[in-house]
């Protein structure tokens, strides 16, 4: 599987809240953005406990539309996102760009850019 089907296959995961799912496309020693209250969480058990908190106050939407390969076989992914409160309150909606580095196969890192 390339990583943009990855990347796919993940972005429809998490559009689904399916947090298996999810994780079977990370590496087990994954560094994640915390991008809700800053930092970054580390392994499978972080990020699983961070999107738990997460989904009980805001409600995000990602679709990615653009890829393009950068150096090192990283990938960046423009993506629009949306996230409303669990009333329906607009938050942010807007474009942002995720930096992906993979290992083994598997996603290892993300970073969230404004570009």
């Amino acid at each position: 599987m390339s990583h943009q089907e990855i990347i796919q296959k993940a972005y429809a995961a998490f559009n689904k809240r399916d947090i298996d799912t999810i994780l079977s496309f990370f590496h087990a020693e994954v560094d994640w953005p915390n991008g809700w209250e800053g930092g970054y969480v580390h392994g499978h058990s972080e990020v699983r406990d961070y999107w738990t908190r997460q989904w009980k106050e805001l409600n995000p939407n990602v679709t990615p539309v653009g890829f393009k390969t950068l150096k090192n076989d990283t990938l960046q992914v423009e993506v629009k996102q949306v996230v409303k409160s669990l009333s329906g309150e607009a938050i942010f909606d807007g474009v942002v760009y995720h930096i992906y580095q993979f290992g083994d196969g598997l996603i290892k890192r993300m970073e969230i850019r404004t570009l």
